[in-house]
């Protein structure tokens, strides 16, 4: 691949480096244009390859922007499945669950976009990711939810609605990051926010679904 010129980047990253470059420039270009607005040629000028290689990776805009989203899932979710069906007390898996979420979408700034994106576009590919990924994770944190109901450390609650809840808890402050802004919150991403956010999510949290919320966690 790399002996053909139509293939070869520009002055920028080598072609084996290439992919991961379309990638991190897609994401930039789809974050703030959507899908509908992003431009390939943008992308391509942005990773410093030619249109080409990038249709050579994605064959289509749309496989790319499903592509950046299957690396956030994948990611998440490899974490997020392990310590869910770990043995510590739902309470403890709860908290950590609920941080392990919410500092990966801190991390990942563009994250928030890109799933809203996503979860109002709809179709066949958006729908097999979700049953890829998501509802995979919504079963799991659903099953910790029973067994923190059955064991007493949860108040009874309706297992479905609190997964929601808590996820939109999480999800809501960083999609609405923009509107904060104007709201007086100059940058939702700085460290005090983040660390103010974050105790305030965990503290909803106890609040909402611990019998004794203000007892230790496990």
């Amino acid at each position: 691949m790399t002996g053909d010129r139509r293939f070869r980047t520009r002055a920028g990253p080598p072609a084996e480096g290439a992919r991961a470059a379309i990638l991190a420039a897609a994401e930039r270009v789809f974050a703030q244009a959507g899908l509908a607005g992003a431009r390939t040629e943008v992308i391509a000028a942005e990773a410093g390859v030619n249109k080409a290689l990038l249709f050579y990776y994605f064959k289509s805009k749309e496989k790319l922007y499903l592509a950046i989203l299957e690396e956030h899932l994948k990611a998440f979710n490899q974490k997020a499945l392990a310590l869910l069906g770990g043995p510590d007390s739902a309470r403890k898996i709860m908290l950590e669950y609920v941080t392990l979420q919410f500092d990966f979408i801190s991390a990942r700034h563009r994250h928030a976009s890109l799933f809203q994106q996503f979860l109002g576009a709809g179709g066949k590919s958006s729908d097999n990711l979700v049953r890829k990924y998501i509802v995979p994770r919504s079963q799991a944190v659903e099953r910790l939810l029973k067994r923190g109901i059955r064991n007493g450390e949860f108040r009874p609650l309706d297992p479905f609605h609190a997964a929601v809840s808590i996820g939109a808890l999480v999800v809501f402050y960083f999609s609405a990051a923009p509107v904060l802004r104007v709201l007086g919150h100059s940058n939702a991403y700085s460290k005090r926010s983040l660390d103010r956010r974050k105790r305030e999510v965990l503290d909803f949290v106890r609040r909402a679904l611990f019998r004794h919320p203000d007892g230790p966690p496990s």
